[in-house]
């Protein structure tokens, strides 16, 4: 499909968005559907007017997965009513644009949790999906496409299908993890986790270097929840120390305050730090540390307490608590400054993550780009068509943009991209914004590239579903 200009389009449609780094941006012609019957006369719409249709959920990614420049993009956060929810299994039906908040809020009190949640609970489900997000139990429970029953779509050439593991399997496991490039999810049926508290019992330490660190990961895969915290910015062989921290569901008997758990009121981040200072007056109060050295100081310091106060320290948390770490400061993003950030996640085969990711930090502080924030995490593989799941890890760097380094990070993202694929690694496109054709090609084999295509043809004849992602890694 050619892009054309969308002349004929209402201008007050036309809108910049960001991704939620804000390090990227783009113009596009903006739409907020909330029937199917509007999706369905928005693909006509893209079709008159020559343009493609990128889709958007929250706009959580950290790459350009959510922009469409020159383009159409549909905001699908208003088809966000939860259509069903059998509090009796634990299953549930919801629309597209319904978040992880408004999810957990509506099961919490029944007993029941998502099987699997990313770092923050504003992303929609839709886009969940799309990405097929993992969590801190990614070894555990998969990828959150592994608990879904059955979702319904709009596909570009009009149909309306429903698919599952057994019924149109194909298009089930290609179109999650696809980036909403082979249709629209217009429902979804999720099974839930039950639990019995809405605590769970947490327990951090440190490790001082980083195989050890990869190894108490490992060592505690069995564990519901495990993540590792990792100091990019530590010299000679400190660098990639860092803390670890597991955690477990509390059963039936262990917890005597479980019906109080379960309540909304107990899950409700505190809007305030140490009961005294506004949370969003701390962006602003970061950014002065935002920096090599202020960065510097504060992991050291972050260590050391830890290793001095909170090594092997057992304690209660609640499940929003622990698993949105991201949601505790609003808008801790802008902290980064106007450049805003990306982040790089990638994925290494056991054997050899612990050399390989040393490798990788040493090169971001030779080129004077240390990461200011990692974290670690266990995976296993999956079936679906595009994953990035691997039986190893995964370590998400986070790097601050500016006038003077952006130019800087493409080149070090390419010689990062070298050292992945090199070691038999993947990527993950919510993450990504920097991978090419080619590095695409090679970690996901040229059999996973034409099966996709040939799907995409098949569902997408017009190449309608577009993003600068999609043009960027696969066109």
């Amino acid at each position: 499909m050619k892009a054309q200009s969308g002349a004929t389009l209402p201008l007050e449609r036309l809108v910049r968005l960001e991704n939620f780094g804000h390090s990227l941006s783009g113009s596009a012609w903006l739409y907020q559907p909330n029937t199917i019957e509007q999706l369905e006369d928005l693909f006509a719409l893209a079709r008159q007017q020559g343009l493609s249709i990128g889709l958007r959920g929250a706009g959580r990614s950290y790459g350009d997965a959510a922009l469409n420049r020159g383009q159409i993009v549909l905001d699908l956060r208003a088809l966000n009513r939860i259509r069903s929810w059998d509090a009796q299994h634990g299953r549930i039906t919801v629309e597209p644009g319904v978040t992880i908040e408004q999810l957990w809020k509506a099961v919490l009190a029944d007993g029941w949790w998502p099987p699997v949640v990313p770092g923050t609970m504003f992303p929609t489900i839709g886009g969940c999906l799309a990405a097929n997000i993992h969590g801190k139990n990614n070894w555990q429970a998969g990828p959150l496409g592994e608990h879904v029953l059955e979702f319904e779509a709009l596909l570009p050439n009009g149909k309306r299908v429903t698919c599952s593991p057994d019924k149109n399997s194909e298009l089930f496991f290609a179109m999650i993890g696809s980036m909403g490039l082979l249709g629209v999810f217009t429902s979804i049926t999720l099974q839930l986790k039950q639990i019995e508290s809405g605590s769970v019992e947490v327990t951090g330490w440190t490790a001082p270097t980083l195989p050890k660190l990869l190894a108490a990961v490992d060592e505690h895969k069995a564990s519901d929840y495990v993540v590792g915290w990792v100091d990019c910015t530590a010299f000679g062989n400190r660098l990639g120390r860092g803390q670890i921290h597991v955690a477990r569901y509390l059963h039936s008997g262990e917890d005597p305050n479980a019906e109080a758990s379960l309540n909304l009121a107990a899950q409700v981040l505190p809007d305030r730090m140490f009961g005294v200072l506004p949370k969003r007056l701390l962006p602003p109060l970061m950014a002065p540390f935002v920096n090599n050295l202020g960065t510097w100081a504060v992991n050291t310091a972050k260590y050391l307490a830890n290793r001095t106060l909170g090594n092997h320290k057992t304690y209660r948390q609640s499940l929003v608590g622990f698993n949105f770490l991201l949601d505790y400061i609003p808008d801790w993003e802008r902290s980064y400054g106007r450049g805003g950030l990306v982040q790089y996640q990638s994925f290494l085969p056991k054997h050899l993550a612990a050399q390989v990711y040393l490798n990788m930090l040493r090169l971001c502080k030779r080129s004077g780009l240390p990461s200011y924030l990692g974290v670690l995490k266990r995976h296993r593989p999956d079936k679906f068509l595009l994953s990035h799941a691997v039986d190893g890890y995964s370590l998400a760097l986070d790097f601050r943009v500016t006038p003077g380094n952006r130019a800087r990070l493409v080149a070090l993202a390419d010689r990062l991209d070298k050292l992945v694929i090199q070691a038999n690694g993947r990527f993950y496109f919510a993450k990504d914004s920097s991978l090419q054709r080619s590095e695409v090609s090679s970690f996901l084999g040229a059999s996973i590239i034409q099966k996709f295509k040939a799907l995409k043809h098949k569902v997408d004849p017009d190449s309608l579903l577009q993003t600068d992602l999609y043009r960027r890694c696969f066109l």
